[in-house]
């Protein structure tokens, strides 16, 4: 009986020991995902980003403080779990009508927009010999919508925590470079407010990027971004349910057997397509609407943190010139097929 009585405090010793590993592991996420929102409303960092500050700052902790390896259950939690909820709270972001409102045109301007730059960033990754998942990963970034697509695929094709990162910071970089471009040259280029909109949001990285950039065009081009932003955003779906079925077909074919049954089914990007519905048609309150909003990037402005607590250095030095090479060439294409489409509307 004593013995019994020994081993059932044991075992509850150990579960309340991994309960508060677990709580310290989202802690640490949750604090910085905390700090990299504010520091996202200071002077020039507003550019950046939360999301991608929360992954910097998880780097910066590795660095300066470490992180012992009883918290990553926590860690882990954050970077995966929370991660799926925050994308399925985005949804709440999208109206589906004001895409539909914007007209077709916008829409198969998105389609062409996004694929072929996924298309061929991939292409030059391959030709770079860029690890498979990184340059794929860095693809949906520079054609879809930043971090957000990043962290939305990833689990399509079990992407490991140091190529997400990778991934997330060479995006980072090349969309704040390419925004301050924008802003400094915008009186320069040929085009309308509406055109410099449409420019911005077809071609920049994250929504921040856009609502930085588009704002040097004045209101007309902001709404303009808003919507095209927001129109590739919804691409996200299909996108990640088609490299969900290319990477299960392939590890079918090579374990030679192809089962219908077991291609991967992204619930939580169904969700976000959900949520996008529910915003759409039903008569939910602004307060609400900025709620699940708010949420969601808390929520993945921890999983971020999470991921960036989980990179190895070496990763990062060893993937991250091949991989800013295809982010670089991937949107100089990207702003070209862009162009080509404005140059087309014009004789339309």
């Amino acid at each position: 009986m004593a013995m019994l009585e020994k081993e059932l405090l044991i075992r509850k010793k150990k579960l309340s020991s991994v309960r508060f590993s677990f709580l310290q592991g989202v802690g640490l996420t949750f604090l910085l995902a905390i700090l990299a929102r504010f520091a996202a409303e200071l002077p020039y960092l507003e550019v950046v980003g939360a999301l991608v500050l929360a992954i910097l700052f998880g780097m910066g902790w590795r660095v300066a403080v470490g992180v012992q390896q009883h918290v990553y259950i926590g860690i882990s939690f954050s970077s995966k779990k929370l991660l799926r909820l925050g994308i399925i709270f985005l949804g709440m972001r999208l109206n589906l009508l004001s895409i539909v409102e914007a007209g077709i045109s916008l829409f198969i301007s998105a389609v062409i927009v996004v694929f072929f730059t996924i298309f061929t960033a991939a292409a030059v990754s391959k030709k770079m010999n860029l690890d498979q998942n990184i340059g794929l990963l860095t693809a949906c970034g520079t054609g879809i919508c930043g971090a957000a697509a990043i962290a939305a695929i990833a689990p399509q094709m079990k992407a490991k925590d140091e190529e997400v990162a990778v991934s997330v910071a060479v995006i980072a970089l090349l969309g704040t470079f390419f925004t301050f471009l924008y802003v400094v040259t915008a009186p320069m280029l040929p085009f309308t407010d509406m055109e410099y909109g449409f420019f911005a949001g077809a071609s920049l990285h994250e929504l921040a990027h856009v609502l930085a950039a588009a704002d040097a065009g004045g209101k007309e081009a902001v709404d303009m971004a808003v919507i095209m932003k927001l129109t590739r955003v919804i691409l996200l779906v299909p996108a990640a349910m088609i490299i969900g079925i290319y990477y299960q077909k392939n590890k079918s074919k090579a374990e030679k057997k192809i089962s219908w049954r077991s291609l991967p089914i992204p619930w939580f990007i169904i969700g976000f397509l959900a949520m996008s519905t529910i915003n759409t048609f039903s008569p939910i309150p602004e307060q609400v609407t900025t709620l699940f909003i708010n949420a969601a990037y808390l929520l993945i402005g921890m999983a971020m943190a999470g991921l960036g607590l989980n990179v190895e250095f070496k990763a990062l030095c060893q993937h991250g010139l091949k991989a800013f090479a295809t982010g670089f060439l991937g949107t100089i294409f990207l702003i070209a097929i862009v162009y080509s489409i404005i140059l087309i509307m014009r004789v339309i």
